[in-house]
């Protein structure tokens, strides 16, 4: 009885593989490009909103203190990792998002 089950599920079980497969085929074919580049405008929008609100951490303060206080706890889960990627050196590769 086992091995009849077996038997009819196997090919149910290779038609959801191979549909996944195609799908995750498309998917990295169409979309997959515009993912990256979303994940990457955003990190970038973070990175500016966090220099503008808390640049007086890193030496380079544009708005009043007050503003940045109310923020701050909202904020300070990630701060430790923004002043790490502020602070980096960067050359010119890696401003280019040219995939190899």
């Amino acid at each position: 009885m086992e091995r009849g089950k077996h038997k009819r599920e196997g090919p149910r079980i290779r038609w959801a593989t191979f549909r996944k497969a195609i799908g995750q085929f498309f998917y990295g074919m169409t979309a997959y490009e515009l993912g990256v580049e979303t994940r990457h405008a955003r990190g970038d929008l973070e990175h500016l909103f966090m220099l503008i609100a808390f640049g007086d951490l890193i030496g380079l303060p544009i708005i009043p203190p007050y503003y940045t206080m109310r923020l701050l706890p909202h904020i300070l889960p990630s701060l430790q990792s923004w002043k790490r990627r502020a602070l980096r050196e960067k050359d010119l590769t890696d401003l280019a998002r040219v995939d190899i």
